[in-house]
């Protein structure tokens, strides 16, 4: 006989709420919503409908791997971020609503939304910092640059899905070594966690995300070393760079900056009102 869909909702809420999953509940609709393509109201609404046995069983194997504290996004291999959906894969960084941050404040420097500006985006991942900016700049045109290659492809496909390819290019390199400017707006959401604290960080991120999106070195300031650099020589001359940054990690960057003849000008803080993110332009 077939289980109905509030039988397979309490059983999975049940395993998740042992696994110490919040809001056990409402993860297991909305994981079975997803499953049967189905809106969640239509899981509240309907506890009764009957659910085919190989689907039964399908949505097992997602909340097990939910117990196992794989992230909702990663199971169902997207993300909402800006109000836009992100495919995601194993090679791409979860983008957090911290990130929504750096969007905003870049946003905020632009007079003129319609100018044909040129954006670069380093360490792109799923695309999400460059595609978000890109689907507000009608004109913009941008590169996004990632060290791995299954990230590059898989932030091209986001591109192509949001209907943005016309105006973007994404391509496999290390920081800005292959690049010319003048650039008008840099962003960046560099690896800036310290290698030796990567163990303790929740399962969820360190168990899923790329380490290679993780690991800053071992003071979590590596790519902001690399990246300075690069940063002074492409920045058009009224350009600017918006960086993403750890909790802390605020004037350390500063003084890397500084030392590579930029000048940070201003700092945003996230909705936990943490430093996230450094503004700098040439000095």
């Amino acid at each position: 006989m077939s289980p109905a869909i509030g039988d397979l909702v309490a059983e999975a809420t049940a395993t998740l709420a042992v696994a110490g999953i919040e809001a056990p509940q409402r993860e297991a609709r909305l994981l079975l919503a997803a499953l049967l393509d189905l809106s969640p109201a239509s899981i509240f609404g309907y506890p009764e409908r009957p659910v085919a046995a190989d689907r039964a069983a399908a949505f097992r194997t997602v909340i097990a791997r939910r117990a196992a504290h794989e992230p909702v996004s990663r199971i169902l291999g997207r993300r909402e971020f800006w109000s836009l959906p992100f495919r995601l894969g194993p090679a791409t960084l979860d983008p957090r609503p911290d990130s929504e941050t750096l969007v905003q404040a870049a946003l905020d420097l632009i007079g003129d939304r319609s100018a044909p500006l040129r954006l670069v985006d380093f360490g792109t991942g799923s695309g999400c910092l460059l595609l978000a900016l890109l689907s507000e700049l009608p004109a913009a045109w941008g590169v996004g640059i990632d060290r791995s290659i299954e990230a590059a492809g898989i932030a091209a496909a986001n591109a192509q899905a949001l209907g943005l390819a016309d105006r973007v290019r994404f391509a496999v390199g290390s920081w800005g070594e292959a690049l010319a400017g003048p650039i008008d707006l840099i962003v960046s959401n560099p690896p800036y966690i310290p290698a030796g604290d990567i163990a303790g960080l929740a399962v969820e991120v360190r168990a899923f995300d790329p380490h290679l999106a993780l690991d800053g070195g071992a003071d979590g300031l590596d790519a902001y070393r690399a990246l300075a650099p690069d940063l002074h020589r492409l920045l058009a001359h009224n350009g600017h760079a918006v960086l993403e940054i750890g909790q802390g990690q605020a004037d350390p960057v500063t003084g890397i900056l500084d030392g590579a003849g930029l000048v940070v000008t201003a700092r945003c803080r996230d909705l936990a009102g943490i430093d996230r993110v450094l503004i700098a332009r040439r000095a």
